[in-house]
């Protein structure tokens, strides 16, 4: 009886892990750029015609391919690729170019810019369009790579989606930060980041503003300061879908409005219980949090579905 029952559930079993086959190949591919080459993941599905290619561009601080760092391990970007290869849309999602230098680069870090990071989108974009191996290319820009996404995609692509990016310049995102969190540091922020705004580099600042102000830092955000993500989407004569989710605790779904609102012929979607990193949260604040940390959760179906739609709809 232990036999037959053995039996039967490796036979209710095996038609489910037929099913979940990979339907596209998967290879590391590095791109040579004037400032260093960038490593990503490169996914194609296996059908005997050209198919779309979205870039992903990944969000702030040292990111890597899958969307984690040293502290945070949550697979998002990693999620959404495979997702969309599925799908038969190609991928390419890259490492952080800070990611590529040693601790011994440190003068190379520093020397990193706002700037940078477009130049080697652009790059990026070039190498792909230059094989002549996809129907069209789309960027999609996480977080901050929305802003540097939107700024490469300018005459390069054949389309644009911002997932969960700011509508506002990064000062005014960081001043309501400094006000949530510590509020007694709002006017020597302000302060800071005006000097900053005009290009100049602050000396001497509260002591408690040194992780945010610290003057490695200082250059790359007088770099990312002088651009206004309303100002850049407008640029696009591309199509351009805006994606935020309800549940974001990092970029607010005015964002996203006031995106949509510069570029008027851009599709709006507000994905319901979605969070910053794309995972589906029911609950309260600690299980939005908790999820940074969780690779094991997927990314929510919905945000996938409404990708693919875009793209495929590009002419």
């Amino acid at each position: 009886m232990k036999y037959k029952i053995n039996i039967l559930i490796f036979s209710l079993i095996s038609p489910f892990l037929f099913s979940q086959e990979k339907n596209y190949t998967e290879k590391d591919l590095s791109i040579p750029t004037n400032s260093v080459t960038i490593n990503g993941t490169l996914l194609i599905p296996l059908i005997n015609k050209k198919t779309p290619l979205v870039i992903l561009i990944p969000g702030s601080g040292p990111t890597d391919r899958n969307g984690n760092n040293v502290q945070m391990i949550n697979n998002s970007i990693k999620y959404v690729a495979e997702g969309l290869a599925k799908k038969n849309i190609a991928t390419y999602r890259f490492d952080k170019s800070v990611l590529s230098y040693t601790q011994n680069n440190k003068e190379k870090i520093d020397s990193i810019t706002f700037d940078t990071f477009i130049k080697e989108a652009k790059t990026v974009i070039k190498y792909f369009k230059n094989t002549g191996k996809y129907s069209k290319i789309i960027v999609a820009g996480h977080s901050q790579g929305s802003l540097v996404g939107m700024i490469a995609s300018q005459n390069n692509t054949d389309g644009f989606i911002s997932l969960a990016g700011a509508g506002r310049t990064i000062d005014e995102v960081l001043v309501e930060q400094i006000e949530k969190q510590a509020p007694f540091l709002k006017d020597e922020t302000i302060r800071v980041l005006a000097k900053l705004k005009n290009g100049n580099l602050v000396e001497e600042f509260n002591p408690m503003l040194q992780s945010l102000f610290r003057k490695s830092v200082q250059p790359f955000l007088i770099s990312w300061i002088k651009y206004n993500p309303q100002e850049e989407i407008k640029k696009l004569i591309i199509p351009v879908l805006i994606i935020n989710g309800s549940k974001d605790i990092q970029v607010k779904i005015m964002d996203a409005k006031l995106l949509h609102q510069a570029k008027k012929d851009s599709q709006l979607e507000i994905i319901e219980n979605m969070n910053h990193l794309f995972k589906e949260i029911k609950g309260d604040l600690n299980e939005n949090m908790n999820s940074y940390t969780n690779p094991n959760l997927p990314v929510m179906r919905n945000l996938i579905t409404k990708i693919v739609t875009f793209v495929n709809e590009i002419e």
